[in-house]
């Protein structure tokens, strides 16, 4: 599941993330971004430099821009970071992982994951992460879910593969590097045409990684569901219901000589 579900294995994580290697400009253009309400509440109101890991075609940059901090965006695909260099110029651009960032300790106020904690290995993303973080420096996980709550949504999500299933009691896992984590959801709506869905769906792990007759049945399945089921034409735009999960946690700063301790989730 593709949004922060069961856990995934290592090579189970490689496998589907190699999805994203290629294919940049599409994610760009069909994606989602995410609401500003998220950014604010995730951002520490005194940061100054923020580092945005698995940051994509840059969709959660563009928040911490905006905001403007001073962005250094990470990520394993050359193919997302050429799309994020074009649209977000002002953030400095780097190939690395969660698990080795390869950026100067103590360098960032806050870290970001947009949309990527489930693809990383927590335990060594948690070492890595609080080693460019300054003392007392944010992390913040992010994910948009389609809102399930809805069934014509709900049922949507279950024809694209979509894995977006709300579990109001999920908790990340993070490291003992970090302090409590605090959580809470947005929700907000994103307007897309069935056309804009139909592309939605090829961007998703799943459809990627599924052969040339997986892929014919889902979007057959979902243009019937879109336009004899629902009864949209084409041209409609519908407004597609998210909650966006914000998590926020603080940097440890453990007693001389004492050990972190884990969390109790």
């Amino acid at each position: 599941m593709a949004r922060g579900g069961p856990k995934l294995g290592q090579g189970r994580r490689e496998e589907l993330g190699q999805s994203f290697q290629d294919g940049g400009e599409r994610y760009e253009q069909v994606r989602p971004g995410y609401p500003p309400t998220a950014a604010e509440w995730l951002i520490p109101h005194a940061a100054k430099d923020a580092l945005d890991v698995g940051a994509g075609t840059g969709k959660f940059t563009a928040l911490l821009l905006e905001r403007g901090l001073v962005v250094t965006a990470v990520d394993p695909s050359a193919d997302m970071l050429e799309q994020l260099a074009v649209q977000h110029p002002g953030a400095a651009a780097a190939l690395g992982t969660a698990e080795a960032t390869g950026l100067a300790a103590a360098a960032f106020d806050v870290v970001s994951v947009a949309q990527a904690w489930h693809w990383c290995d927590p335990a060594s993303a948690s070492t890595e992460l609080a080693r460019v973080l300054r003392p007392g420096g944010t992390l913040g996980l992010v994910w948009n879910q389609l809102d399930t709550s809805i069934p014509w949504v709900h049922r949507l999500s279950r024809i694209m593969h979509a894995g977006d299933v709300y579990k109001p009691d999920h908790r990340p896992d993070v490291g003992p590097e970090f302090g409590a984590l605090e959580g809470t959801v947005f929700r907000w709506s994103d307007a897309v045409s069935t056309a804009g869905l139909m592309e939605l769906t090829k961007s998703r792990s799943y459809y990627l990684r599924a052969n040339a007759a997986t892929r014919a049945k889902v979007l057959g399945n979902l243009d019937w569901y879109l336009h004899d089921h629902l009864g949209h034409s084409e041209s409609d735009v519908l407004e597609l219901p998210y909650l966006t999960l914000a998590w926020r946690a603080t940097k440890a700063s453990p007693a001389a000589g004492q050990q972190p301790v884990g969390l109790n989730l």
